[in-house]
């Protein structure tokens, strides 16, 4: 579609239409809104980045419909052996292929072209989502009353100015929109060059089904089966202290470090690249109109796989607050608490990929050897976090509001949130729930609350173990709050972003 076909207005634009960007166009076009994409290149970039996903993250995605679509182009994920140079075992971070609390696979492993196209395609359901390839935003002003951004036809030199009410910005490490906002970044002090290799099988090789980290510090290799098919493979390198880009690079070299896998005979390398892994946050994702997610927001080393989850969890938090602030007339601040939500959150998974980069990376042998005998005196079984939100919507609401809720099945066998869509539930005894004040009901009824109150016998259960009678569930399934009686339902109900005022 061409800029001049009609009225370049829209509620929100994005800018970066990787998997991010993607993502936020689902979960946007479903609500209604008004939507522009802009994507400096003109298709789907070819080569494999990220490679893993959770089960939270398929939850997210179930909730633009395209859970079963995306499940056909991945496989669940096995979990990391971490060996040091002596073949023993020093860490076991277990990835069950089962399903798990959030109703999908725990884990699973795909290959990012595809992953791409399945969310690309999902886009193409919402006429009230445009997409404009090869169109690079060159400008980004602010008013008060909206942004403006300056927007290059790459295909026919034009540039255009387009407004929207909010510009998020998905473009990535090196993001225009943050540099405009002037947000600065907090390291969190991993910075290191490693050489990431993705190899396709010609034929038919033996291979090891798990993850593999070598932490070896004369040469530290991470190996990742199976990306997304049964042939495609990845390796991450370290790159050693006074070793140069170019050379590592070299066919030659990168096959000189695949050889006790792969030879050229029976595979073909797809990609072989220098790349630093970073563990940064920015601090500001909103300035006035503009919003930082996925990269443009935060950086983590890979060594968790939690790269694009993150950003998946961005959109998931956010987009029914911009739906809420753009078509419902809640207050703007409510866009603030995106941070202060998902800061602490982001923080939780990047520091502990930061620690596995020490057992993995450490290349003096000195200390390598102090922290792997430690881990071998008292090797743990470690499981991955799952952090609470940071201060915001739930403000001193106790535990376990903020907290992710799992995904029970109902008693038809369809899962939870297939029953409430994107949007906020009320989940409990039917007693508890008809009890509650009339102004908390009309709360409810404002913003459109689901009322579940037979939930199924696992639900049921939940409840009782817990000692609870009811929930409210936020649209990105984390819990604004939990009661065991109507008047704290009541008092819960109260930190549904609308003033009161608004709904009497």
């Amino acid at each position: 579609m061409e800029l001049e076909s009609f009225c370049p207005e829209f509620d929100v634009a994005i800018v970066g239409y990787g998997p991010i960007g993607a993502a936020f166009a689902n979960l946007l076009g479903q609500e209604g809104l008004k939507v522009a994409i802009f994507e400096r290149e003109k298709s789907v970039y070819h080569m494999p980045r990220a490679s893993h996903l959770d089960g939270e993250s398929m939850r997210i995605i179930q909730a633009m419909n395209l859970g079963e679509e995306l499940e056909e182009v991945m496989i669940g994920a096995k979990g990391y052996e971490y060996i040091n140079s002596e073949g023993k075992l020093l860490l076991e971070l277990k990835r069950s292929g089962d399903k798990g609390p959030q109703g999908w696979n725990q884990h699973y492993r795909f290959y990012q072209p595809d992953f791409e196209k399945v969310l690309r395609t999902g886009v193409k359901r919402f006429s009230n989502v445009h997409v404009f390839l090869f169109h690079d935003v060159i400008g980004v002003q602010e008013s008060k009353d909206m942004a403006t951004l300056k927007v290059e036809n790459k295909t026919e030199e034009k540039v255009f100015n387009v407004t929207a009410s909010y510009v998020i910005g998905c473009d990535g490490a090196k993001s225009l929109v943050r540099e405009v906002m002037g947000t600065p970044l907090e390291d969190l002090g991993l910075h290191q060059p490693w050489l990431v290799v993705d190899a396709k099988l010609k034929q038919p090789v033996d291979m090891p089904k798990n993850g593999i980290q070598f932490c070896n510090p004369a040469r530290p290799i991470t190996y990742v089966p199976q990306i997304g098919d049964y042939d495609r493979y990845r390796w991450e390198i370290r790159v050693l202290p006074g070793e140069e880009k170019e050379e590592m690079e070299r066919p030659e070299k990168v096959w000189d470090f695949l050889r006790p896998w792969i030879t050229p005979e029976n595979a073909e390398i797809e990609r072989a690249t220098v790349y630093i892994f970073h563990s940064l946050i920015a601090r500001g994702w909103r300035k006035g109109r503009l919003l930082l997610a996925g990269d443009a927001a935060h950086m983590t080393p890979p060594f968790l796989g939690q790269g694009l989850c993150a950003g998946l969890r961005d959109a998931a938090n956010l987009t029914w607050k911009l739906k809420m602030v753009i078509q419902d007339g809640a207050n703007s601040s409510l866009l603030d608490t995106y941070e202060t939500e998902r800061y602490q959150h982001v923080k939780e998974y990047i520091k502990m990929a930061v620690e596995l980069g020490k057992i993995i990376a450490t290349l003096d042998p000195v200390e390598s050897e102090k922290i792997h005998r430690k881990l071998l005196e008292s090797p743990p079984s470690m499981e991955e976090p799952c952090p609470p939100l940071g201060e915001g919507l739930h403000g001193e609401l106790p535990s376990p509001a903020g907290n992710l809720f799992l995904q029970p099945r109902m008693d038809d066998g369809s899962l939870l949130d297939d029953n409430l869509g994107y949007r906020f539930a009320v989940i409990g005894d039917p007693k508890v729930l008809e009890a509650v004040k009339e102004e908390t009901k009309r709360r409810w009824e404002s913003i459109g609350v689901v009322v579940v109150s037979d939930p199924g016998i696992e639900m049921n259960q939940w409840l009782k173990d817990q000692h609870l009678s009811a929930i409210l569930l936020r649209p990105d399934r984390y819990l604004l709050g939990a009661a065991s009686n109507s008047s704290e339902l009541d008092v819960v109900s109260q930190h549904l972003p609308l003033e009161f005022s608004e709904v009497i």
